[in-house]
């Protein structure tokens, strides 16, 4: 373990070098630097492409750079000069973890490559953060989160459900395999502590969501052989969205057997309690588009205000539609200050999400995203390099660092 400044949290004393880019390993790095481990994001000269994603107030900026690289400090390094790969390596002896989203085939020449880096480094775990396995005959080529929505049934249930193959209108890919990468990451640094031994890790895209996407879509094909198709039609029915009211839409899900009664009760039929097709769940989900069909024509005879003190009364899970611009001022979400923001003196004023675990009731602050090569002079010297090197690899440009103005 490393000492680092000024972090704090379950992962405090863990450095780790970072060699991702745009939002499948920024994501999973900034998680783990939300845990307290100091996160180096080794940069090129160019930058992480994401700095120049969407409107911002200072170039290299963005706000789509600002939502994944909290809680970090920027190094930029020019790789193609030996002596640039020299100080990675030299940042790499004092790390814990390094990560990277490097395709295996080029890592070799630069000698960052899992068996030399963990002969080099016994202890290190290794990261290497794909498109695909490497032992498959997708290995080595690139995926960005459309291709893997794609490949991995996303765009199909998309297209069950509402008639064309679409992409979910999120990073989901991304940032699904993110978390996977992290929680890999946590994994393999709990068995060294163990054990003493670091490990390389694969986390690819590909493999990671076909097994999100499977937990309930597998379904039938479980058995072999399959008792049904694959698709879970809960989940599937075109019925299956918020329901609209006299005065706009509201999400409701009464689930078990006790809420379709308090529901029915409610909303004046009875008689639909003793129907056979939702008498029980295994009947729902056999007739849950005539379901879902249902609690849309009844949804739509009250406002949302009066469906959702129903729901409460009767103890029915349900919740407003928020339009992403309400999420700020979401009651919940002020109550327990899940917003927190930043004062730059340069940008002003910028606000970003919490984190959302707690440790002892309290979520790690976070700190504000580096500018490029922010951190370089800082993080070289900790790693040991003399001042006049530093200084030489700056005239260079084998190293960046930024200053204001």
């Amino acid at each position: 373990m490393n000492a680092q400044p000024d972090r704090a949290g379950p992962l405090a004393g863990v450095r780790v070098v970072d060699l991702t880019s745009v939002l499948f390993g920024p994501y999973a790095a900034q998680t783990l630097g939300d845990y307290g481990a100091d996160v180096i994001k080794i940069e090129a000269p160019e930058g992480d492409s994401t700095r120049s994603t969407g409107p911002g107030r200072e170039a290299g900026m963005s706000p789509v750079f600002l939502g994944a690289n909290r809680n970090k400090r920027s190094v930029v390094l020019d790789l193609k000069q030996p002596q640039a790969r020299d100080a990675l390596l030299a940042l790499i002896d004092t790390a814990d973890v390094f990560m990277h989203s490097v395709r295996p085939q080029k890592l070799i020449p630069l000698g960052l490559d899992a068996a030399t880096l963990l002969a080099r480094r016994p202890g290190l775990v290794y990261a290497g953060l794909h498109g695909f396995r490497a032992s498959g005959p997708y290995g080595g080529q690139p995926a960005y989160d459309d291709i893997v929505q794609g490949l991995s049934g996303i765009a199909d249930l998309m297209q069950r459900q509402g008639g064309e193959p679409r992409y979910l209108p999120s990073a989901a890919a991304d940032k699904t395999c993110g978390h996977v990468a992290a929680h890999a990451i946590l994994a393999a640094l709990f068995a060294r502590e163990r054990s003493g031994r670091g490990c390389e890790v694969e986390v690819p895209m590909f493999e990671s969501m076909v097994a999100f996407n499977l937990v309930e879509h597998l379904y039938g094909r479980h058995f072999e052989p399959p008792t049904a198709g694959a698709g879970y039609p809960r989940v599937l029915a075109p019925w299956r969205r918020p329901y609209r009211t006299l005065d706009g839409h509201v999400c409701m899900m009464p689930y078990t057997d006790a809420h379709w009664r308090r529901f029915f009760d409610e909303a004046g039929r009875a008689e639909l309690v003793a129907d056979p097709r939702f008498a029980s769940i295994g009947a729902r989900t056999q007739n849950i588009e005539a379901l879902y069909d249902l609690l849309a024509q009844i949804a739509a005879t009250r406002t949302s205000a009066q469906w959702l003190e129903a729901c409460r009364r009767l103890e029915i899970p349900a919740g407003p539609v928020n339009r992403l611009d309400d999420l700020p001022d979401d009651p919940h979400l002020r109550a327990i200050g899940f917003f927190e923001t930043i004062e730059d003196p340069a940008i002003g004023t910028l606000r970003f999400t919490g984190v959302p675990v707690s440790f002892d009731g309290r979520s790690p602050p976070p700190s504000m995203p580096p500018r490029l090569g922010e951190h370089t002079r800082e993080v070289l010297s900790q790693a040991g390099l003399p001042q006049a090197t530093i200084d030489a690899m700056i005239a260079s440009g084998a190293a960046r660092q930024w200053s204001r103005g």
